[in-house]
């Protein structure tokens, strides 16, 4: 008598590549839309609604103090979602780190100004960026790892490319929706065209928060039809989940940790630097105090918009040549050449216009190129059972380094250069100096299967093999 047959195993659910790709872009697209709304309202407008001061300096780095402190919370994001990401899942992590962003980024478009509510008003905007900071700490890495987990073999570079392209995304999406307010409410006639309108000071600059509310439903959505990483459930169903992922990842890969932050610096810096500090340079009036190139606000964003073209572009670019040459050889010249842009921020400039939109193209360039790679580096630097707190730490306290410093610094040394940015680009290139140490003290982790770590013994370094299985 024939033996029965056996049931077939039942299929683990995959994600389907268009699910994977759109959910780790949604996520990032709105966090940086988030970051850029506030860096612009933070140049534009908020030194004098939310830090009324008599030097006009002040007011500026009272704005930019605001914007750093979200940039503090964001480490305690990242071990706060890391340990939820790395005990319950990736999916769910990612669920309330988005709805928190969106609440806190909505709450900002709702708050009184100073003249309404006083100290009040100030003490609001500042517990709203850190609670944009807190669930920011946890959405990079989460997507990062929707992507890379998810990734077929040899492309995991080029997928974990598509949560930084919500970077250059979210720029264009923020910027333009403040060009076309700007444009609905023009400074009036006579007015200092660098200035925004009355009516844009008195309410326009709120919609662009407001309208937040409807890019995390679409998030939401995307990300609530995503079924968890094959390579976490395996982790799970092997029992290696880890109780304390922090004190795994601080006690057996502080390593990791230390180089991943300093891996990430440069870009950082760079990111800021051409975003934020560039905003300020580019519209500061040619006979101010600390003088800038004296644009009008429309005219230097739509050159900034132009250079973000490319910031997209060799975002893409970068993660077929990080598949192909491994992450770090291609992040060494990569930072490399960071370090020369830095030096060459002056020379650029006094080339007039034509040369200020070269410097523009060339920063987001190269932050192009220097950011792409970094979606798929940071994730394998760590185990699958404490990839997003250690791939999150890695990031966001390279946030406080880079970033939440980067906007304080650069206003101090373009005004210690008596309006020359010459001091501001040596900065940069101090920071990629740093960076280019930590990728020559690093390893190649192109061919690091994320899979095969979970499997790897306590004390033993996880295996590298070119055959790494689909996951990785």
């Amino acid at each position: 008598m024939p033996a029965p047959a056996s049931a077939p195993a039942p299929q683990t659910p995959v994600n389907p590549r268009s699910r994977v790709l759109v959910a780790s872009l949604m996520g990032t697209t709105i966090e940086f839309y988030d970051f850029y709304i506030y860096a612009t309202a933070a140049v534009l407008v908020f030194p004098k609604l939310f830090f009324p001061s008599s030097d006009p300096t002040t007011a500026l780095l009272s704005s930019f103090a605001v914007f750093g402190a979200a940039m503090v919370a964001r480490p305690v994001g990242a071990v706060f979602f890391g340990h939820l990401g790395d005990r319950l899942g990736r999916k769910k992590t990612l669920v309330v780190s988005l709805l928190t962003m969106g609440i806190a980024t909505f709450l900002i478009g709702a708050l009184p100004t100073y003249a309404q509510a006083g100290w009040i008003a100030t003490a609001l905007l500042v517990l709203m960026r850190l609670a944009q900071g807190f669930a920011l700490g946890g959405e990079w890495s989460g997507a990062a790892l929707v992507a890379t987990e998810n990734a077929p073999r040899g492309k995991r570079a080029l997928w974990g490319t598509f949560p930084q392209l919500g970077a250059p995304l979210g720029f264009i999406i923020g910027n333009g929706l403040f060009l076309i307010i700007g444009a609905l409410l023009p400074s009036e006639s006579g007015a200092d065209p660098t200035q925004p309108s009355e009516a844009f000071a008195s309410w326009g600059w709120r919609i662009p928060f407001l309208f937040s509310a409807v890019m995390v439903a679409i998030g939401l959505w995307v990300r609530s039809r995503l079924v968890e990483s094959t390579v976490f459930t395996r982790t799970r169903e092997a029992g290696k989940v880890r109780k304390l992922p922090l004190a795994t990842v601080v006690q057996g890969h502080w390593k990791q940790l230390v180089l991943g932050t300093f891996i990430m610096l440069a870009t950082y810096v760079l990111f800021y630097l051409m975003t934020t500090f560039s905003l300020s340079y580019g519209r500061a009036a040619k006979d101010a105090d600390v003088p800038g190139l004296g644009y009008s606000y429309t005219t230097f964003v739509l050159m900034m918009i132009f250079g973000v073209l490319f910031f997209a572009v060799f975002t893409l670019v970068s993660g077929p040549l990080a598949d192909r040459y491994g992450r770090r050889a291609t992040l060494v010249w990569i930072t490399a050449a960071i370090v020369v842009f830095g030096l060459v921020w002056v020379p650029l400039i006094d080339m007039g216009t034509l040369g200020v939109v070269l410097w523009l193209v060339l920063g987001f360039t190269l932050m192009g190129m220097t950011f792409g790679p970094m979606g798929a580096l940071l994730p394998e630097l760590f185990p699958t059972s404490v990839r997003y707190t250690g791939s999150g730490i890695s990031y966001n306290v390279s946030s406080i380094l880079g970033a939440a410093v980067a906007p304080f610094i650069a206003v101090a040394l373009w005004e210690a250069g008596d309006g020359s940015p010459w001091l501001v680009g040596v900065y940069l290139s101090a920071m990629a100096v740093l960076t280019l140490g930590a990728l020559l003290l690093s390893k190649e982790t192109k061919d690091v299967s994320l899979d095969e770590q979970v499997s790897a013994p306590a004390g033993e370094a996880p295996r590298t093999t070119p055959a790494a299985s689909s996951a990785s």
